[in-house]
């Protein structure tokens, strides 16, 4: 046995090969524990993720832990679909909250063939993540193209007064229902929450035109609102006066009538009297006369000697007021 080389070789070649495989299956245990360890995912409370297999859409997953077949079999998207995303249309802000116009976005031509500069925000969140994810390629640029296209598709029928002043929250609306049919024609799952009109106004060039235009409208407002005031005041004032004075006038005739009826049947009861004694109701009414003449005069009787009468008597009271003028 000393003098066998060869059975010493084939000892010496077989023990590193034993080695070899044994290290082997340990690396490739602990690279596949690491390749499934790594099909592990969390999603968080507002994200849902989506499992794709070699290309293909499998299902998709909402909050929690979750395990997919590592890549390169499986892969998985994700996104946040309760977060309200935001556009902004005309205008940038900055990080430090500097506004930067963007006249070739905020410019457009109104219905009655004007400029008008509208800056506005669009408001969207996720609606069909699958969608979101697969059928649009450039969201925030698509979402911004087709919001231009509804505001100038909008504006274009629109004459600027009404722009400027009262029709505001209807054009966003119109807005608004535009943009996400213009959305849903792509498929692209995306669900606009809201489209705010921000600074809406004339070129610069003609503002101080536009500004003394709106406060003419505002003055007139404002006359035709205080003159309707004056109206709904002046006229129930008005009519309540009416209404008394033809209370009064009522009143007036029937107290007139019943005055007339009671001197009618007074009168009648003196033609009465006056039928049965003419000459005493003659008496009596003269009596009643002349006291009524004389009851404030002073009277004076004298008998049938009247020569030692004052010629001036009845004077003194006059008399004495111009002496003391």
């Amino acid at each position: 046995m000393e003098n066998n080389p060869w059975g010493d070789q084939k000892l010496n070649i077989k023990l590193p090969k034993l080695k070899f495989n044994i290290s082997g299956i340990v690396i490739l245990i602990i690279v596949l524990v690491v390749w499934l360890l790594s099909g592990f995912y969390i999603v968080k409370a507002n994200e849902q993720a989506v499992v794709v297999r070699f290309g293909k859409i499998v299902k998709v997953v909402g909050a929690g832990p979750h395990f997919h077949i590592p890549f390169p079999v499986e892969r998985i998207d994700k996104a946040e679909v309760t977060k309200i995303h935001r556009i902004e249309i005309g205008f940038r802000t900055s990080k430090n909250g500097q506004i930067t116009s963007v006249p070739k976005e905020a410019l457009m031509l109104t219905g009655d063939e004007n400029i008008v500069s509208i800056d506005l925000i669009v408001q969207y969140k996720i609606g069909d993540i699958v969608k979101y994810l697969y059928n649009v390629l450039n969201v925030e640029k698509t979402i911004k193209d087709a919001a231009e296209s509804a505001i100038r598709e909008v504006a274009g029928k629109e004459k600027i007064d009404d722009i400027l002043t009262t029709e505001k929250n209807r054009i966003q609306i119109e807005t608004q229902d535009i943009l996400q049919e213009i959305l849903n024609f792509y498929n692209s799952g995306i669900d606009i929450v809201a489209v705010q009109l921000q600074d809406v106004e004339p070129p610069k060039a003609v503002v101080a035109a536009f500004k003394d235009v709106a406060s003419a409208k505002e003055d007139k407002n404002r006359f035709i609102n205080e003159a309707e005031a004056y109206r709904n005041e002046i006229i129930p004032k008005a009519r309540a006066e009416a209404a008394a004075m033809i209370l009064d006038a009522e009143a007036y005739e029937v107290e007139k009538i019943e005055r007339a009826k009671g001197e009618t049947v007074r009168f009648l009861n003196i033609y009465e009297s006056y039928k049965k004694a003419p000459e005493i109701t003659k008496k009596r009414l003269y009596l009643e006369k002349m006291a009524e003449v004389l009851r404030d005069n002073q009277i004076f009787i004298f008998d049938e000697n009247i020569e030692n009468v004052n010629p001036f008597m009845g004077l003194e009271e006059i008399r004495g007021k111009g002496g003391e003028k």
